[in-house]
């Protein structure tokens, strides 16, 4: 998508700038509108994957919901209801002075957009929006109240504004808020949220349009527009399976439509009254056909997550070199042969189990909602947590945008045997109690639940962390386009790296091919993590240590496990370098031995 003002990809409206986001522009800054503003669904791609719709209905509770691909770039830019919408945000600006005095350039008058010409000037002077928002966690967002702030509850005074900036840094505490009347207020007093500076929200949600306030108790809190902790989207994504539903699943499926709203025998009957679908489905008994309404309801894989799917399907590949034509165009694994990539005995390879290649995968992400200040986590199932309240994207969500990407990965499952014995060694018991102690602090501290991973889990990340270095020096594609999928159910412990692209055509094999190196791979990971530049400071970290609250972490920081956090499924959360090899300090507790 592009317009004169600037470019956007469809995969970025999915991930950073999906409605609620705010943009800031060269010349202009806006808020992206909701759904409704959006291309009518006629004209839109319909991305189809039932185990994501199913999900999406699990999680927000939208009957027969569906997914659209943003819209593309139109041939006419200006023709209207082409593109995606956006609001002009904020409404008030600051006046630019250009008549070169260097003290009239540290006042700065305020102004209402009412107050500014046709031509978005005032007095003739250019203005740009203002840096400063206030918002609250539950997504809401609106202009601050520049004259209830600088001049306190209940006053209230219609004399000119202004924002003086007393220093050179540009930080909060050298900013005032003047009015002419000579009350001010310097803007860092708004971060103090114990007084509640900026009153309480007003429940304005302006990327809906006008009269779609709501209800919120929350106190406001000072937003910068172009912060990072102003969008956080929710997105939910599945990999698509293998097709291995019987026939009524397939009869079902084509019914679709009518069958969505059916929970019962009596709304069956009701349904059958058609003669489509009752001619489809002559050759079935109700209990069947409710039976697999059911089962694709629930996304088509029962009560479970949809990471159970995925890992079985890993699981079950045929062993080959992929060579063979795909009979699936979206789902085209192979094992490797232990002989095509483990040899000899090597002490790094034993712990690994089998080497999966996908020579093809679909990914399918779609956007259900979005958060400010503060990311919404996901569990090691990949379900978000509850506790963090997500705003919507439209008044009435009826669909989602959504991407598909199609790329390769390889998939590395760990053995069983080896796991088991390594969990219960004496020193790697005690290093998760450590990191559990440290998760229990995390949540006193944030006052917020959160399900502790696991051992397995923070190994498997770990690793997958280490390998995306190793492999994207060797494979052709930047650590940042490689993304990770942890899988940690019952027995079995794998890690799917994999990479992807909307393209239809896919990526081009350089990943895939580095199955056959895992070894090579191992060893290189392993070297990157047995000495981080940071030790001994890295190795020895503790989040009791009063310096530094990075709870959630063991010996990892940026000079080593940490990666771009498009590629994490857990924002870099849960890693410890002393679970995957020997650190100072802590040499007992490593799954692999040094290389």
């Amino acid at each position: 998508m592009s317009r004169g003002h600037g470019q956007l990809r469809q995969s970025q409206v999915i991930t950073t700038y999906g409605p609620g986001a705010l943009l800031d522009l060269p010349e202009h800054s806006a808020i992206v509108a909701g759904l409704e503003t959006w291309p009518y669904t006629g004209n839109l791609e319909e991305i189809i994957d039932e185990r994501l719709t199913g999900l999406l209905r699990a999680v927000t509770g939208v009957a027969s919901p569906r997914m659209y691909a943003p819209p593309p770039e139109p041939p006419d830019p200006w023709s209207p209801g082409q593109g995606i919408g956006a609001w002009s945000f904020p409404e008030w600006f600051v006046v630019q002075d250009d008549d070169g005095d260097p003290e009239r350039q540290r006042s700065r008058r305020l102004v209402h957009r009412r107050a500014l010409d046709e031509r978005r000037r005032f007095d003739s002077k250019a203005v740009v929006p203002t840096r400063f928002v206030r918002a609250c966690p539950r997504g809401h967002v609106d202009d601050l109240d520049w004259s209830g702030f600088a001049h306190g509850p209940g006053e209230r005074c219609r004399r000119r504004l202004w924002l003086d900036e007393r220093g050179t840094t540009g930080d909060l505490a050298e900013l005032v808020v003047r009015c002419e009347c000579g009350k001010s207020r310097r803007l860092y007093e708004a971060t103090e949220l114990e007084h509640r500076p900026l009153g309480y929200c007003r429940g304005k949600r302006p990327w809906l349009g006008l009269d779609t306030d709501e209800d919120c108790d929350q106190p406001s809190r000072l937003l910068i527009r172009t912060a990072s902790n102003a969008y956080f989207a929710q997105v939910l994504s599945a990999l698509s399976l293998p097709d291995r539903g019987s026939a009524v699943e397939q009869a079902v499926r084509e019914l679709w439509d009518d069958l969505a709203i059916v929970d019962d025998s009596d709304d069956l009957r009701f349904i059958k009254k058609k003669p489509k679908v009752t001619e489809r489905l002559s050759a079935f008994s109700d209990d069947e056909v409710l039976a697999a309404a059911a089962r694709l309801k629930r996304g088509g894989t029962g009560d479970r997550p949809v990471k159970v799917a995925e890992l079985e399907a890993l699981l079950a590949a045929p062993e080959g070199f992929g060579d063979d034509v795909p009979v699936d165009p979206n789902f085209h694994a192979r094992r490797l042969p232990d002989a095509a990539w483990r040899h000899g005995e090597s002490r790094l390879s034993s712990g690994v189990e089998s080497v999966v290649q996908l020579h093809r995968l679909r990914e399918v992400q779609a956007l259900i909602g979005f958060t400010r200040f503060e990311a919404a986590m996901r569990d090691i199932h990949g379900e978000y947590d509850t506790d963090v309240e997500r705003a919507d994207i439209a008044v009435e969500p009826l669909w989602f945008p959504a991407v598909e990407n199609r790329g390769e990965g390889v998939f590395v499952h760990l053995s069983q045997a080896a796991v088991r014995a390594w969990l219960k060694r004496a020193p790697v018991a005690q290093r998760l109690d450590r990191l559990l102690a440290q998760h229990n602090a995390w949540q006193r501290d944030r006052r917020r639940h959160r399900p502790f991973p696991g051992g397995p889990y923070i190994l498997l990340h770990t690793l997958a962390h280490l390998l995306i270095q190793s492999m994207s020096m060797r494979c052709g594609y930047p650590a940042s386009s490689i993304r990770e999928r942890i899988y940690v159910e019952d027995d079995h412990h794998g890690l799917l790296l994999y990479t992807g692209t909307p393209d239809a055509e896919g990526t081009l094999g350089g990943l895939v091919q580095q199955a056959r190196h895992i070894e090579d791979h191992l060893a290189n990971a392993l070297e990157i993590a047995l000495l981080c530049s940071n030790d001994p400071i890295c190795a020895q970290h503790a989040a009791s240590d009063g310096l530094e609250q990075r709870f959630l972490h063991g010996a990892a920081c940026h000079g080593c496990a940490l990666i771009a956090e498009t590629s994490c499924e857990m924002r870099n959360d849960y890693l410890d370098r002393a679970l995957v090899v020997p650190v100072l300090g802590v040499p007992d507790a490593a799954f692999f031995h040094a290389p």
